[in-house]
Formats: C-alpha cells, structure tokens, sequence
C-alpha cells in the first residue's frame, strides 16, 4: 500500500513537472501540448513571439482555428487578434488547431509547409 502510494506521488510529480513548460490551459500528452478537448496545439513560424499579435486571419485562421484565452489567463500568455479577440499565446507566440486534425492525439498538422510546428514541452 504505501509503495502504492509511493509511485502515485512520484508520478503525480512528474507530471506536475512537465507541465511547468507548458502554459495552462494547455497540458502535455504524449510529448505535445494539447487543449482541454486533447486536440493538439501548433505555433506558426511566420508570428513574432512578444509581438503580441496573430499574422494567421482570415482563411489562414478558418484553416488553423486560434485557440482562445480565457478570461483568467495572465497577459503575457494572450494575443490580441485583429478582430479584437483574445488568443492564448505559448512563450509569446499565438497558439492554433488544425481543422484537418479530426479526433484528440491527431498531429496532421506537424511540420505543415514546414512552418507549423505542435508545442513540445
């Protein structure tokens, strides 16, 4: 029982730990940041992280869906869209779906025209 017990803390902790790398509401599963549906999540290399802003509108943004923030997210982990939404941002860069990936654990999206790219803690 208390080896049990044990492992469950000592697990409980690494994930904890893993998670540290990754900005909530995200969470990691199996390597990658996903939502809290377990979609995975991309960044896209042609936005400026710290720019406070998304360079995918229009129908980039129906292709690659931003993620919004919720209301309690800290500043330094939301971009403002141009259309005046709020959109969670990981280490400054706005964080997107794929409307191609169907179901959670899905990455279709990986390395798309080599600039979308899933989250890795």
């Amino acid at each position: 029982m208390i080896q049990r017990t044990l492992i469950g803390a000592v697990l409980a902790a690494v994930t904890l730990a893993s998670l540290a790398h990754v900005e909530p509401p995200l969470k990691v599963v199996d390597g990658v940041a996903v939502n809290a549906a377990g979609m995975t999540v991309y960044t896209f290399d042609k936005d400026v992280a710290g720019s406070g802003r998304s360079t995918c509108n229009g129908g980039c943004a129906a292709l690659w869906p931003p993620v919004p923030a919720p209301a309690e997210t800290r500043a330094d982990q939301v971009v403002t869209r141009d259309d005046g939404s709020r959109q969670l941002a990981h280490h400054g860069k706005p964080v997107y779906l794929y409307a191609a990936d169907a179901k959670p654990g899905d990455r279709t999206g990986d390395k798309f025209k080599d600039v979308w790219h899933v989250i890795t803690p």
